[in-house]
């Protein structure tokens, strides 16, 4: 297969493009940058030494993205990945379908579902209602069969991925209490702001902090995935890379511990969902940093009928590239893992 990577510049396309230089599917692939970067024309490989000859794609210089090249290659691309700022993904993401290319776009451009909300959680007036309505949301353990069948799927962000992963299987079992919020703290560390240098995220700068206290961007699309009001309350850590979410559930009275563990294990199993692991202690960090997985843990109040639930990922992989490289491989008729795990292999979907 041949795919393109959008934004090969940034932290994210990075571990993009080293997940797929290992995927048995992928037989060529494109490194694209926006006209202006000032990665265009360098080596992969030079701009992240780490992944020198570490793949045949580690020495491909990165291209200049614009209607051009997607006049010239569009048509040969079966798929492309877009870590992208949000505008610019819908822009080029109708673009590239209209050229019949499956789409997955790590943005915030079709997370939401109403064009409305736009202009309040992104700041812009979305384009595209359409593709609003045609877009699937890519959480892979909870949509796969959406997921299979779609030519755009929107990436969840690291935030939301963490805290749908500790909250879906108690509101889709119908656990919470009807008229309370559920409570969402999340911590993520400086690498969630991306590359690009800014004061604010320096991290000689940084100390854990919480910011966009009741307005973050995220708050309306975990409460839109999971069918519940929440609150989130996002903070920001002097660590590279990972993220916490710490959810606080109000159950209904009849809730049983037994309820609880019901769901979760309804939700999770190592056959159906291989990346995610329910653990017997509250999970670290560095439990899962520097790979696809999440790792989550829960206890149960009986008396107060108050859940609390930790979920952990890297919010670069587990939050970002390798669940678009799960999307792609629900999307491809591939075992969830391929490429992610090191004992999974291309096959067809059993």
């Amino acid at each position: 297969m041949k795919v393109a990577v959008v934004g090969a510049s940034g932290y994210v396309g990075a571990e993009l493009i080293a997940i797929l230089a290992k995927h048995p599917l992928i037989e060529e692939m494109h490194l694209l940058v926006s006209e202006n970067s000032d990665a265009k024309g360098v080596a992969f490989s030079q701009l992240y030494p780490r992944f020198l000859n570490t793949s045949k794609f580690s020495e491909q210089a990165l291209q200049a993205f614009n209607s051009e090249w997607l006049a010239k290659n569009g048509a040969s691309i079966d798929a492309v990945f877009m870590a992208t700022p949000h505008e610019y993904s819908q822009q080029w993401a109708s673009a590239f379908l209209e050229q019949g290319v499956k789409v997955f776009d790590l943005s915030g451009a079709f997370r939401l579902n109403q064009a409305t909300d736009y202009p309040t959680y992104y700041g812009f007036e979305h384009q595209y209602p359409k593709l609003l309505e045609q877009a699937v949301y890519g959480l892979a353990e909870f949509n796969h069969a959406q997921i299979s069948t779609t030519s755009l799927v929107a990436v969840p962000g690291c935030y939301p991925t963490a805290s749908l992963l500790a909250t879906k299987p108690i509101t889709m079992a119908g656990l919470q209490k009807a008229d309370t919020h559920i409570i969402v703290n999340g911590i993520s560390g400086v690498s969630g702001a991306g590359r690009k240098a800014s004061l604010a995220s320096s991290f000689n700068e940084v100390s854990l902090t919480a910011y966009n206290i009741l307005k973050h961007r995220h708050q309306p699309e975990i409460s839109q995935e999971c069918g519940h009001s929440v609150i989130f309350n996002p903070h920001l850590a002097p660590f590279k890379r990972g993220l916490m979410a710490t959810v606080t559930v109000h159950c209904q009275s009849d809730v049983t511990k037994n309820d609880v563990a019901k769901a979760f294990a309804n939700a999770y199993s190592e056959q159906s969902t291989p990346l995610v692991r329910v653990t017997q202690s509250w999970p670290k960090i560095d439990d899962v940093s520097n790979t696809p997985f999440a790792n989550l843990h829960w206890q149960y109040d009986e008396q107060k009928q108050i859940l609390v639930v930790s979920c952990v990922i890297d919010n670069l992989l587990k939050g970002a590239a390798s669940q678009a490289v799960q999307c792609f491989n629900l999307a491809m008729a591939q075992p969830v893992s391929t490429a992610l795990t090191a004992t999974t292999q291309a096959g067809a979907l059993k």
